[in-house]
């Protein structure tokens, strides 16, 4: 009852927005992408699809916003802009010439109203898989608040290999505007119908190219155009970042979900010949029953897991740690509990042998960490930096 009421004051606020900025949008084509885990990457494949094809094109996500190829800080823990921040971005990227404007969506953004009347020409949903309970309670609840994006966009895209689409596929409002994709010949785009190349390592890559391929599609990108731009694409800062490979491999990814931590791992297992260390954590006062589930699918493709801080907030981490760890079935696994993340990170580095995988989740591009008293200045690339230079 209280978020309807703060909702509704959202609401208010942008209306007020709206007007304040003058509806920055008209003129420009506005691209939504929504979904639990791969909005980033998504986002950015359909913005440089577009800037390769000539068309000037504007993006927001957890990264940045990145206008006129200037990028500009969104915040601390920001994925959608807050209601006078967005449509200020948005407005200074009509005003620079940009005709497309692509934005990352989140459940929190539309149940707030922070997208309120902007008119997405088309909106994307890449999954929806456990995340957020503790703000809509169920997972139904979460499928319909993803789902007020491809109301109210002219055309919906969505993954219908995905266990969302059981329910998605039930609402009457897209019946005229679906387009579907996966990695099965029943959907409407498919690598059977529409073949690429790239760079990107995993399954749940392939399903972020072909919801981009949709998206670029529907605007009317030409198919070689949208081919030579997945081609060319280099992925976002914190995705699957590999950021050392000699005797042994250090990867940085910002999978921060059940679902996000298992794609990483089996993406990265089958080419790993020795060990797979894995330092993680999880963040302090949001969905506990996720933690868990992260720890069981760590533990099904990693064979060291090293437990650590991540946004902690008021929470004590070794109690996340141990929520974390009550989810792993094989208790033969070496589980080493660090709540210091630099140490953690140190940690993992100093005990990697040749042939091994380092995998450090969760924090990536973020620059700051809360232990419960503000924001503090962190970055998990240079503290990985400083550990590899001192091993």
């Amino acid at each position: 009852m209280w978020q309807k009421t703060k909702n509704l004051y959202h609401l208010v606020r942008a209306f007020g927005a709206n007007i304040w900025f003058r509806f920055p949008w008209k003129g420009m084509i506005v691209i939504g992408v929504t979904g639990t885990d791969g909005k980033t990457t998504t986002s950015s494949l359909i913005y440089h699809i577009l800037n390769s094809a000539g068309k000037k094109a504007a993006l927001v996500t957890s990264i940045s916003a990145v206008i006129n190829g200037k990028a500009y800080d969104i915040g601390f823990h920001v994925t959608t802009p807050r209601i006078f921040a967005l449509r200020s971005y948005i407005k200074k990227a009509k005003h620079l010439g940009a005709k497309y404007f692509v934005l990352e969506v989140t459940s929190h953004a539309l149940d707030q109203n922070r997208a309120f009347a902007i008119p997405f020409e088309v909106g994307v949903l890449t999954n929806i898989t456990h995340e957020h309970l503790d703000y809509h309670k169920t997972y139904e609840n979460y499928v319909k608040t993803k789902a007020i994006l491809l109301k109210i966009s002219k055309i919906a895209i969505v993954n219908k290999d995905d266990q969302s689409y059981r329910l998605i596929s039930n609402f009457k409002f897209l019946r005229t505007k679906l387009i579907t994709y996966g990695l099965k010949n029943n959907s409407d785009v498919n690598p059977g119908n529409f073949p690429f190349k790239t760079t990107l390592i995993g399954e749940f890559n392939r399903y972020n190219v072909l919801a981009a391929i949709s998206a670029c599609r529907a605007l009317g990108i030409g198919d070689r155009a949208i081919a030579e731009g997945i081609e060319s694409f280099v992925p976002p800062t914190g995705r699957a970042d590999i950021v050392f490979k000699k005797d042994f491999t250090v990867m940085i990814d910002f999978a921060h979900t059940p679902n996000s931590i298992e794609q990483i791992l089996k993406s990265v297992r089958p080419i790993v010949r020795g060990k797979i260390i894995h330092v993680f954590g999880s963040a302090g006062l949001r969905d506990e029953a996720k933690r868990p589930v992260m720890g069981k699918n760590s533990a099904q493709y990693a064979d060291i897991l090293i437990l650590t801080a991540e946004d902690p907030r008021s929470e004590s981490v070794d109690q996340i740690n141990r929520q974390i760890e009550s989810g792993i079935i094989n208790k033969k696994i070496k589980i080493l509990k660090i709540s210091d993340r630099k140490e953690a990170i140190e940690k993992a580095i100093k005990m990697a042998k040749k042939g091994d995988f380092v995998l450090i989740t969760g924090k990536s591009h973020e620059k700051s960490m809360n232990y419960g008293h503000g924001e503090v200045s962190w970055d998990e690339y240079a503290v990985t930096r400083e550990a590899l230079e001192n091993k």
